[in-house]
């Protein structure tokens, strides 16, 4: 192989990482594109209880890759956890084609088997999330570090042809509805079973290629136990092994009780995920950032590089709250009040998503050649100020979709060309941030945190899912409920404008029919309209993104050279 070879070629085992995130990715995200709705029409939830269950399963699944990423650094290696992790995933998947098969005879059940499957995933994606990820910088020699931007966007590719591939399969199985519009909510288990199918595909991909593959540049395998990893894998004088006194780690369980305690104090309702989940995962987040940082090996410049890390982390939950409506709010409004004919063709609902994967699969290399032509150039923008511009992209996106449902009322119909458009500029907004974001962890973290620190960033996209779901709770009726009202010989919006008030049998009706009887409010806002709905979005990530812009200079002194 000649020198140009070795500098210009990627390794191979970024190809066997690429297809095993590929089918894992095909499971997680066509099981996402039912999951609100089968919780919605099989298992008759309310759509707000359906989006903060959604938020809280997204937010676990980014929670416990700390806990995989703890096991694998310390315990079982890389490898060995990508296997478990994949295994699990698939049962669980199985689990919920068996929550889809017995819901009608015994909803009990079928809500407890639901639950389980969930439960499984999240562990499951624990394991696997952070593992894969960390082993993509290890396959490059230490002078070609500056390759990893590339890979990770070429990583970040097989991720969303995974996902393209998942939100076309599962709802062409499982969101099925007749020539009448009726839905078929039998048909949601098939989805499932094709989720597992492709988890399987990929957990034995893995197995088969990783001993070939996956390799450092000099034919070492990645992964392995931590107990054979060799002096010349870490940076010069870079200390090998986290060193945590007793003390660090018994201040950091009593934070996470007093945070846990503390953020649920302030929150309002009865939902168990909205009371329990959400704060232990803004706890989780705040406790392992102070307790990386109690380390006593951090050097000065690793201190500050970490803590670019965090600013940069939190400045994700923002657009990940917005981003991730996809599943739940943007699927509702997808499902009730949007004109779903796309080239005389009426598709599904949980499809519509399927846009952002679609984008990004046809966009990745298009950006990843940007970033390198304007790196040749020295005027490639450091990796956050990127982020502010996926930030201010994401305003952009909500604040021209809120002035097309201004004027639609109860009854209007969005046109699905603006959905589609929304998710264009949108995933523009993911292109600049995501992989951004990946990369730029795996080049400020020393190699000792290097899956707690993952573990970090998967957190704020954890807190950003949690912050998702609390928002998507907040979806003000669509026309489907007027119209599901009226039915019932209820007027709903002079209910909703306080105008009248409904009686004991009337409010009966509505829960049974999973109507909410009052607007939804927000940080004291009462939200009255779609309009209003999607200018939280707008508000909340224009201004993350001009902070973030602000603070960049800062920033770049704190990464001591990195980009």
């Amino acid at each position: 192989m000649t020198e140009t070879q070795v500098k210009t070629a990627h390794p191979k085992g970024l190809w066997v990482l690429f297809g095993t995130e590929m089918w894992e990715r095909f499971n997680f995200y066509g099981m996402r594109a039912l999951l609100t709705l089968f919780m919605v029409n099989a298992l008759l939830m309310k759509e707000a209880d359906a989006s903060l269950i959604y938020g809280g399963f997204l937010g676990l699944c980014y929670l416990t890759p700390l806990l995989g990423g703890f096991i694998s650094d310390r315990f079982f290696g890389n490898r060995n956890c990508i296997l478990l992790g994949g295994t699990m995933m698939a049962i669980g998947q199985l689990l919920l084609f068996a929550s889809g098969s017995v819901f009608e005879g015994n909803i009990g059940l079928a809500t407890t088997l639901m639950w389980t499957a969930l439960f499984i995933i999240i562990f499951g994606n624990g394991f696997f999330k952070p593992n894969i990820s960390s082993m993509v910088g290890s396959l490059y020699p230490k002078q070609e570090k500056t390759k990893l931007d590339t890979a990770f966007t070429i990583f970040y590719m097989g991720i969303n042809i995974g996902a393209f591939l998942g939100q076309f399969i599962c709802p062409i199985l499982g969101d099925v509805k007749d020539a009448g519009g009726v839905r078929d909510i039998h048909a949601f288990k098939w989805g499932f079973l094709a989720a597992s199918i492709a988890m399987m595909i990929g957990t034995v991909t893995f197995y088969v290629l990783k001993n070939k593959y996956v390799v450092t540049p000099e034919g070492r395998p990645i992964g392995g136990l931590p107990s054979k990893n060799e002096a010349e894998d870490y940076e010069e004088g870079e200390a090998q092994k986290a060193h945590f006194t007793t003390a660090s780690l018994v201040g950091a369980v009593v934070a996470f009780v007093a945070l846990f305690f503390a953020i649920r104090y302030f929150t309002d309702g009865d939902n168990v995920v909205k009371t329990i989940i959400y704060p232990m995962i803004y706890a989780s987040g705040l406790t392992l950032a102070g307790l990386i940082l109690s380390d006593k090996t951090l050097t000065k410049v690793e201190t500050q590089r970490i803590w670019v890390i965090y600013i940069m982390s939190f400045f994700i939950i923002f657009f990940w709250a917005a981003f991730e409506q996809a599943g739940s709010s943007l699927t509702f409004i997808a499902d009730n009040q949007t004109d779903r004919n796309f080239f005389g063709w009426n598709m599904p609902a949980s499809m519509v998503q399927i846009f952002n994967g679609l984008f990004v699969v046809m966009f990745a290399v298009p950006f990843s050649i940007l970033w390198d032509k304007l790196r040749a150039k020295g005027k490639e923008p450091i990796s956050t100020m990127k982020q502010s511009f996926g930030l201010a992209l994401i305003a952009l996106s909500y604040f021209i979709i809120a002035h097309n449902v201004k004027d639609l009322g109860s009854t209007g119909l969005l046109a699905i060309y603006w959905l589609v458009l929304l998710y264009l500029i949108q995933t523009f907004g993911e292109l600049c941030l995501s992989p951004i974001g990946l990369s730029l962890v795996g080049k400020l973290s020393p190699k000792r945190f290097a899956s707690l620190a993952y573990g970090v960033f998967f957190i704020s996209n954890a807190a950003g899912y949690a912050l998702s779901g609390t928002l998507g709770s907040i979806l003000p009726a669509t026309g489907d409920k007027f119209e599901k009202a009226k039915s019932l010989g209820i007027e709903l919006q002079p209910i909703l404008d306080k105008a009248v008030t409904p009686t004991a049998e009337q409010l009966k009706l509505l829960e049974e029919n999973q109507i909410s009887a009052a607007n939804p409010v927000f940080a004291g806002f009462e939200i009255h309209n779609l309009y209003e709905f999607f200018m939280v979005f707008v508000v909340l990530c224009g201004i993350a993104s001009v902070i973030l812009f602000l603070l960049t200079p800062v920033l770049k002194k704190m990464m001591h050279g990195v980009r």
